[in-house]
């Protein structure tokens, strides 16, 4: 387990299939997660079993986001793990809008980079945030990513297009 003073990140376990099936089957997180249709739970199953082998073999990690009482309230997930020029994307969700501007956001985030950097011995991590996304580019922003490039009417929305900001911080 990788503890902070707010929140603590740990292995995904069976017990967690039911609030990830609620998160990533809820058309509000879709937009940031890139999910378009409803996930079965029976993929969560596969997921969870999945993740056992670890992030060499599975080239992506996801770790779930407690509260020092042990409450669940989202996840850090690191994907597109690259072994050989040792970097990954990074997403962050901390799902009810009553544990949002908490700064456990920040923590997990502050959490993930320093065990990418110290355990995985990462050079790099990467994310793409919806450039309207004004709390996710603060947090990005606070846990030190800079912003590389402007991906121009990259992601569908409702009443159009919106771009994507791609970001990086060197470890």
């Amino acid at each position: 387990m990788i503890r902070g003073s707010k929140c603590r990140l740990r292995a995904v376990e069976v017990g967690d299939i039911d609030i990830m099936y609620k998160w990533e089957n809820d058309p509000a997180v879709w937009s940031v997660s890139g999910v378009v249709a409803p996930i079965s739970r029976y993929s969560f199953e596969q997921f969870v079993a999945e993740q056992q082998a670890g992030i060499f073999s599975t080239h992506q990690l996801r770790l779930i986001i407690e509260t020092n009482d042990g409450r669940a309230v989202g996840a850090v997930d690191l994907f597109e793990f690259d072994p050989v020029n040792m970097r990954a994307g990074v997403g962050v969700l901390v799902y009810e809008q009553a544990d949002r501007r908490r700064g456990i956001a920040t923590e997990a985030l502050e959490l993930l980079c320093e065990y990418s950097r110290e355990v995985l011995r990462l050079n790099q991590l990467w994310c793409g945030v919806a450039a309207d996304n004004r709390a996710s580019l603060a947090l990005f922003r606070r846990a030190g990513f800079v912003r590389m490039g402007r991906k121009r009417q990259w992601l569908r929305v409702a009443d159009g297009w919106v771009d994507e900001l791609s970001m990086q911080k060197i470890l």
